[in-house]
């Protein structure tokens, strides 16, 4: 063998080497915030596996007891800048809990004002500021005594707040309020005010290089891009139905942007050039909502809602590349690097949930109403979440399973409706429940009083 041979072996094998390296390492952790199971699920991304989950409270609808002590929508994460700390923010029992990443035990909780929706730790660590969706400022917390100390009048409905590296600055994004406030961190003030294309946005993220802020309105299925050093808004993406969350990767020397469009199922690939341009389209399972990119990378996660899981994506080819079962209904996703022994699974508890089955729903007639079924046993009951859009507006609507009503939505002024029903649901599909010429497990939307019939059904599936 002569001496270019062996360069040329050792170089592959250098190669190899560093490409084993750049994948998460066993001591790295990825968390979803479950709301219907009130559990954070933890994942080895080494493994691609669920480890187990940490259980804040009870599943749904075991909730609804007035001596009931546990939490409700376990729904934001948040984390510390040396990943010692996990938090998590429940918006039903208004809490926010304090995780040991390397124990998976509880250290503290704060209980802040109504409907908290995220929280992050300020770039020295020193404060935690947790954005009180359902009021109007951001709560601020101190990490060590898990007391509040103050709060930041914001616009109504603050959604998320990050921070800058220098710790000088935040920006706080609104789920009621066309605006982005810029906060002066030391000072705790709002210092400026940025209008944006609407007034729902549930997140936000910095470019790698911290010279631009993303943040998503979910409810317009767009995404605005604003200058961190001149607070101008420098574009706006038509991104799709129901636009959730959003994270960067460093693919092939450029940044590239990942965002999750929950109507379609899919996480969108963009460049973050000045005109942004849609690279890749990675179909995904039901209802992708948080994402979070590996520390190198290597790997892209998302956070199924409706799949009670997360998919892996490899951003070198932009695809799935594996699947993780997870807790009900996963919001918020985070990655952190370097927080456990490998393999440890230490205060946690195995699964508690079955994977849900999703059904879509569709006019009959081809006109643009849509929606979308969610079915989860709930052990001797069943939980049926239906979502229907574009329907007509303050019109109450009638959920028919097996030929059976099970429950009523009524529209908002854009046509919109959610609700859940509980019951036994099972019983309604099985070939004895369906009424003669329907079919068991067939869901009908019916308008008003009108009788079950799949002829006269609005929507289907």
């Amino acid at each position: 063998m002569n001496t270019i041979e062996r360069l040329a072996i050792a170089a592959g094998a250098l190669a190899v080497a560093q490409a084993a390296m750049a994948l998460p390492a066993a001591s790295d952790r990825v968390y979803t915030a479950d709301q219907n199971t009130n559990t954070i699920s933890v994942f080895d991304p080494a493994g691609n596996r669920l480890l187990g989950q940490i259980v804040l409270g009870n599943q749904r609808p075991d909730v609804l007891s007035p001596l009931y002590r546990g939490e409700i929508n376990v729904h934001g994460l948040g984390f510390s800048p040396d990943h010692k700390t996990l938090i998590a923010v429940s918006n039903g029992s208004n809490s926010v809990t304090f995780i040991d990443t390397a124990t998976n035990k509880v250290k503290g909780k704060t209980y802040v004002g109504r409907s908290p929706h995220e929280g992050f730790f300020t770039a020295d660590g020193k404060e935690v500021w947790v954005a009180v969706r359902g009021e109007d400022y951001i709560s601020v917390i101190d990490p060590h005594t898990f007391r509040e100390t103050r709060r930041i009048p914001t616009a109504v409905g603050p959604g998320m707040v990050q921070f800058l590296p220098d710790g000088k600055l935040a920006f706080a994004v609104s789920s009621f309020t066309p605006e982005v406030d810029v906060i002066d961190v030391k000072a705790h003030k709002v210092v400026k005010r940025i209008p944006v294309v609407s007034p729902f946005s549930p997140f936000l993220q910095f470019t790698p290089d911290y010279r631009e802020m993303w943040m998503t309105h979910k409810d317009v299925g767009k995404v605005t891009r604003i200058d961190t050093r001149t607070f101008q808004v420098t574009g706006v993406i038509d991104t799709g139905f129901i636009t959730n969350h959003l994270a960067f990767a460093r693919v092939g020397g450029k940044t590239l942007a990942y965002v999750t469009v929950g109507g379609e199922n899919v996480v969108k690939v963009y460049t973050t050039d000045k005109d942004a341009t849609l690279v890749a389209t990675i179909p995904t399972g039901a209802l992708p909502h948080g994402i979070w990119t590996s520390d190198d990378s290597s790997r892209v996660y998302v956070g199924l809602e409706n799949g009670d899981g997360v998919d892996v994506i490899d951003p070198a080819v932009n695809k799935v590349v594996a699947h993780m079962p997870g807790g009900q209904a996963p919001q918020a996703l985070v990655y952190l690097s370097h927080v456990a022994a490998p393999g440890s699974a230490d205060n946690l508890s195995p699964r508690i949930n079955q994977d849900a089955v999703n059904i879509p729903l569709a006019a009959p007639d081809g006109a643009a109403a849509r929606g979308f079924v969610v079915a989860r046993q709930l052990g001797v009951v069943d939980a049926l979440e239906v979502n229907v859009f574009k329907l007509k507006p303050a019109t109450q609507y009638s959920v028919v399973l097996g030929g059976q009503p099970v429950g009523t939505v009524r529209t908002d002024a854009k046509g919109n409706a959610n609700g859940t029903m509980i019951g036994p649901v099972r019983s309604f599909t099985r070939p004895d429940a369906a009424p003669a010429g329907q079919a068991a497990g067939k869901i009908l939307i019916m308008e008003g009083t009108t009788a079950p019939s799949p002829a006269a059904a609005v929507l289907a599936g």
